[in-house]
């Protein structure tokens, strides 16, 4: 008799691939521009702005109007309901109609018959404009005084008092630039009328409920008669939180004026020229510190180049100030920061949501206190963490979950920092073009939506009569895997394999007033509401079972060879099959909404996040101080995911994150005009790490003793956006190297993205500055 096949294996705690991963091999994962277009689709084209800040005098669209294949050209006053396509503020226009704010801005959609003709006829506006004064750069909005709100401050003690009386004091700066989200699939939506005004909008977007109020908005109809849809993104890393919706409306105000089907997919230049980017910014310390290089006292004084508009900029500049202390205890400490108003696209949200740029500054202090003192970078980094009566934050949240000293700790012992620091202190003293660097920087990221409204999710699950199982929920797809770890979760609730769960779309007609898929809780959030909804079907089939059967609920077990009730052993799809014959309903809904949580922003205390995600990166990098050209050598990381769900999605996300935040810090450069027009709108002149730039040793590890002391989805930790900041590593370990080109120097002016131009000066300015 042959054996039983052995049971499934467990459906968490367990490597599953991604849920896409053959479609996207094969070709056979459906976007939305690879789903069959509905007869009679139009198409649409963005007629843009030609020119920064100007007072529109005449728009001319005749010409525009009487190219070939053209039907209508629509502006903002074919917009029903309120020309708004913002997320907050209500500043954010879907066409611009008086003044044009920035260059690149839509002023018109045309309506074509092919994508190409909507396309040539956009450009043949004639734009009669009156130049205004731009402000394009931190200092020009500074010098002017141009905000898009009042400066925000953050404090604990008496920063002022510290640093006076501090032995040692050091005053510095850095600078960094933006970033391109640059996801492979660009901006697109389909919208299709329905009866009775109604509409379907198929978005790629981060925030579908989003999307569905503002299409509602602009339409002037009730958000019940928009559905949004969105089965996967090719990418999205922020960048279609917000930026979605523009695309979303233009194609739904076409569909509900005409009555086709209307479907807008941007050029990968126009995407790049009218869609945010990372925040840019400029960061000025003061601390004040012992001769072992502990901190007394510090200040921080960030600005940044917000745009023409709020967008989701207050809340990314207050991320910035949560972790302007990184891992670091500040025994007093004043964080101010600028938020500066520019008539350049309005920035937005990016993996980290401004964290990588407080953080960046925090690792720059500490990398300068080192330098000035002659210390070990990562001896004044241990005497600084967070520790027992050490551990409020600027903030004033407790950190009481504080892993970072064992990471740190094990990752130097595993990766041999001490042996490899010497190697390289011996490297560059016997080399003149050639210098290496060394870094270990650590990460702790806070968790949860700052807005605290935003951290609650809804999911629905169908358990069908054949006992296969439907799942739905509000997060999306991006390709960070959010869908196979809640199927595993739905899966382990019945024990059943995770193939008996069909993943489906995220629309708002299944589960509605959702958040974005952002700030990392994807998966706390929707997880955790997914679990609810299947635990809420699994204890209607435990009391039927009991009932059944005769037996107590507690001899009613879930297991991955059937389900056991008392001395009976049924298949899950037979107890299923059982429990409809009984009229036992077998749907349910799911809600989670994120404990603890509070934060005053008025007076910026509170606990803004559940708990922190840690990690830690060893860096090696080399330079030639004759080109300014560089190379990361190796990289170890140890990074925290607590018990993770799925460790090879969890190992993904943090090489690729690692991999963004290097490209970051040291090749994406954005470049400007004096205007604001975005001259790096391509790959041809913008450049994202490739696979030639991934260091050849590089070694990812799941730290094994994780747990999250707070009850998430079994005990995981989220994992999107920590791992981004890892790549700071780097940058430190740059700073080390260009530092090696003239010892005794002082820190290098180097600042992001250290371009080989970047590098260069930086050596220059350093040797010629006096000892």
């Amino acid at each position: 008799m042959a054996d039983a096949p052995p049971p499934p294996p467990g459906s968490v705690h367990a490597s599953f691939p991604h849920d896409s991963a053959e479609g996207h091999v094969a070709g056979t994962a459906l976007y939305i521009d690879d789903v069959p277009e509905p007869a009679r689709t139009v198409h649409l084209a963005f007629g843009l702005a030609p020119v920064g800040h100007a007072r529109i005098v005449k728009l001319d669209l005749s010409k525009v109007r009487a190219s070939p294949l053209v039907a209508r050209v629509y502006t903002a006053k074919d917009i029903p309901g309120i020309n708004d396509v913002s997320p907050v503020a209500g500043d954010d226009k879907l066409f611009a109609e008086d003044e044009i704010l920035y260059p690149g801005q839509p002023l018109f959609v045309v309506e074509a018959l092919t994508r190409d003709a909507a396309r040539a006829a956009a450009r043949l506006a004639v734009v009669e404009t009156e130049p205004l004064p731009a402000l394009v750069t931190i200092d020009q909005a500074r010098a002017a005084g141009s905000t898009i709100e009042p400066a925000q401050r953050m404090a604990r003690g008496d920063a002022e008092g510290a640093l006076a009386a501090a032995p040692h004091r050091l005053q510095g700066r850095i600078a960094m630039g933006g970033q391109e989200h640059f996801y492979l699939e660009g901006q697109v939506a389909l919208a299709t009328p329905g009866e009775g005004g109604q509409m379907h909008v198929l978005s790629s977007t981060q925030h579908p409920s989003e999307v569905q109020h503002l299409v509602a908005k602009l339409l002037d109809i009730p958000d019940a008669d928009v559905t949004v849809e969105v089965r996967r993104m090719g990418g999205a890393f922020g960048g279609k939180e917000t930026q979605a919706a523009a695309i979303a409306a233009a194609a739904a105000l076409v569909a509900h004026k005409t009555g086709v089907p209307a479907k807008l997919r941007l050029d990968r230049d126009d995407d790049m020229a009218l869609t945010g980017k990372r925040h840019e910014f400029d960061i000025a310390y003061d601390v004040g510190f012992d001769g072992e290089g502990r901190i007394q006292g510090v200040r921080y004084d960030l600005a940044s180049r917000c745009g023409a508009t709020a967008d989701l900029s207050p809340a990314i500049n207050d991320r910035a100030m949560f972790h302007a202390d990184n891992c670091y205890f500040y025994p007093a400490v004043e964080i101010v920061s600028h938020r500066l108003k520019t008539h350049t696209v309005s920035n937005t949200a990016f993996r980290g949501f401004g964290g990588p740029q407080g953080m960046l500054a925090a690792e720059h202090l500490i990398d300068a206190i080192a330098e000035h003192l002659g210390l070990d970078p990562l001896a004044v980094r241990r005497a600084n963490l967070y520790g027992p009566g050490r551990d409020l934050t600027p903030y004033h949240m407790a950190v009481e979950d504080n892993v970072a000293p064992e990471l740190i700790a094990e990752l130097a012992a595993s990766a041999n920092y001490d042996a490899r620091r010497a190697a390289i202190a011996a490297f560059n003293a016997s080399h003149t073009l050639l210098k290496k660097g060394l870094a270990l920087t650590p990460v702790k990221f806070g968790i949860s939506f700052t807005t605290t409204f935003l951290n609650q999710a809804g999911a629905l699950v169908h358990v069908y009569a054949d006992g296969s199982i439907q799942l739905n929920h509000g997060g999306t797809e991006m390709g960070q895997g959010l869908m196979v770890k809640v199927a595993q979760v739905v899966a382990d609730v019945f024990a059943v394999p995770v193939e008996s769960v069909r993943i489906t779309a995220t629309r708002t007609d299944k589960v509605p007033n959702t958040s974005a898929t952002a700030a990392s809780s994807g998966t706390d959030l929707n997880g955790m509401a997914a679990f609810r909804a299947a635990a809420t079907i699994r204890e209607r089939l435990v009391a039927f079972a009991a009932g059944k059967f005769g037996v107590a609920e507690k001899q009613v077990q879930f297991t991955r060879d059937g389900v056991i009730v008392g001395t009976e052993r049924l298949g899950f799809a037979e107890l299923v099959r059982m429990a409809y014959l009984g009229r036992v309903s077998l749907s349910s809904t799911g809600y989670y909404a994120t404990p603890k949580i509070a934060y005053d922003r008025a007076t910026h205390r509170g606990r803004p996040f559940l708990y922190f995600a840690y990690g830690a990166a060893l860096s090696e990098v080399v330079i030639d101080a004759l080109t300014g050209e560089h190379r990361v050598l190796a990289v170890d990381i140890l990074h925290d995911v607590g018990r993770s769900l799925n460790p090879a999605i969890d190992l993904g996300q943090v090489e690729g994150g690692f991999i963004q935040g290097m490209g970051w810090l040291t090749t994406e450069e954005l470049v400007y005009d004096d205007q604001g027009r975005l001259l790096t709108h391509a790959p041809s002149t913008y450049k994202i790490p490739t696979a030639g730039d991934r260091p050849r040793h590089m070694d990812i590890r799941l730290w094994e003793h994780g747990r999250n002391a707070e009850p998430t989805i079994h005990r995981s930790k989220a994992v999107g956006e920590p791992p981004f900041m890892l790549a700071i590593s780097v940058f430190s370990a740059l700073t080390q190297a260009v530092m090696a080109t003239a010892p005794g120097k002082g820190m290098p002016r180097l600042d992001a993205p250290a371009t080989p131009e970047r590098i260069l000066a930086a050596i220059d300015e350093l040797r010629r500055r006096d000892a």
